[in-house]
């Protein structure tokens, strides 16, 4: 499950439960469709509603990378757990400046 909030040209994405292959669909495919027509200075991705994640997380948040960068804009990833902070952390994801 997915909340957005736009306040400040800075979109929230308040992210609950798990992130595997089919929820990073459903979740990519509502924050780039807010993205877009928003087009915030900021995308936050918050993950304190985060449960599980495997591998398609971090593809979650490369892609929106990318998608911020094209935008011009920039990415934050905010409120994770542990467990997240070292599947980023293995990924690379740390040498990005996203993670807060």
């Amino acid at each position: 499950m997915i909340e957005t909030k736009f306040n400040n040209n800075v979109l929230t994405a308040y992210i609950k439960g798990e992130i595997d292959h089919d929820s990073a669909a459903k979740i990519r495919s509502h924050v780039d469709a807010a993205a877009q027509s928003l087009k915030p200075k900021v995308l936050c991705l918050d993950f304190g509603g985060v449960s599980f994640m495997d591998s398609s997380g971090v593809g979650l948040v490369m892609g929106r990378y990318r998608q911020m960068k094209l935008l011009g804009g920039a990415l934050r990833v905010k409120n994770y757990s542990d467990s997240v902070y070292r599947i980023f952390a293995m990924s690379g994801l740390e040498a990005l400046g996203v993670l807060q």
